[in-house]
């Protein structure tokens, strides 16, 4: 499947170099096509239009807002969509590509070492055939996990911005390390390689948080403390505040 890529910032970069195969892609100018060209071989094009008429799969890459300028000048060229944009509904895809199969996905930045998320649903009329190839295509880059629509705001405040949020752990893990003693660059490697092997952990015990936390934490010890203290600086408010924000929702 010939995949074409129409924008060329973050998610479209992280993409092309998870799959690290030659890219088709194309930007607004800025010159980041190319550079993603030069880096994984492959060709940046002059024109949207040109990456529309020559991939299979059309992954949208572009700035939300430019939706309906971008449909305006490749739908009619266009085989099928899989989008990224954020915020933009099955609905307005389907309006923008008519008769074209579209599968809006939520993927994050861990697809670029193929330890990715991507939360997906298909629009209506999407064949069973097309969207396995899709799945097919994006689960080389990790975890692919269908859900409805109405959900996806939810994956996006979990995991695909979940990669923000960890590094800000790790960060306030190395900073409070530092002051005891801790060279920065030491601080970050154990504070990084410790989450990586407590999400090992934690797929390995099938997910079940409470079971990984129990057999770290003797009663009254000093893990027992540190997660006291963690309670008391009101850990769990400050990401149910954070999932509020993202998916624009208010508790009133």
């Amino acid at each position: 499947m010939q995949v074409g890529l129409i924008g060329a910032g973050n998610m479209a970069r992280a993409l092309a170099r998870g799959w690290r195969e030659p890219v088709l892609c194309s930007d607004g100018g800025s010159g980041r096509a190319r550079e993603l060209a030069e880096e994984l071989g492959g060709e940046a094009v002059g024109s949207n239009i040109e990456v529309a008429r020559r991939a299979e799969l059309v992954v949208l890459c572009h700035k939300p807002a430019q939706l309906a300028d971008v449909a305006q000048e490749i739908a009619a060229e266009t085989r099928a969509v899989a989008s990224v944009l954020g915020g933009v509904t099955l609905t307005s895809l389907q309006d923008s590509y008519p008769g074209v199969p579209v599968i809006r996905t939520m993927p994050n930045t861990p697809v670029e070492v193929r330890r990715g998320v991507t939360g997906y649903t298909p629009g209506a009329g999407v064949d069973a055939q097309f969207e396995r190839a899709v799945v097919k295509r994006f689960e080389r880059l990790g975890v692919m996990v269908k859900v409805r629509e109405s959900l996806l705001d939810a994956v996006a405040g979990l995991s695909g911005v979940g990669p923000a949020y960890d590094a800000l752990v790790v960060e306030a893990q190395v900073d409070a390390a530092v002051r005891y003693g801790l060279d920065p660059g030491l601080a970050g490697r154990l504070a990084a390689e410790t989450m990586a092997g407590t999400a090992a952990l934690l797929a390995h015990r099938g997910y079940a948080t409470q079971v990984v936390r129990r057999e770290v934490t003797s009663p009254g010890g000093s893990t027992a403390r540190g997660l006291a203290a963690l309670e008391r600086a009101g850990i769990r408010a400050a990401f149910q505040d954070a999932m509020d924000a993202v998916t624009g929702w208010s508790r009133g």
